[in-house]
């Protein structure tokens, strides 16, 4: 089974674009390697929301089409 990019984001399933992206840049800041060095955990969780919200703005773009 695949990762559930909305429970790592944070965010329900009609999120709209602004909303994943505010969620994302939230989390990213709070799990930035710059602000953590060090602490793997956060390295782990910042690279895990951004492949989440690569993954969701790339397959909302493609549902547009």
């Amino acid at each position: 089974m695949g990762k559930d990019y909305y429970s790592i984001l944070q965010i329900t399933r009609s999120a709209k674009d602004a909303d994943i992206k505010k969620a994302y840049r939230k989390i990213a800041l709070n799990f930035h390697p710059i602000k953590n060095p060090g602490d793997r955990h956060a390295n782990d969780k910042f690279r895990e929301s951004a492949e989440a919200y690569d993954r969701r703005i790339r397959s909302q773009s493609v549902d547009a089409c």
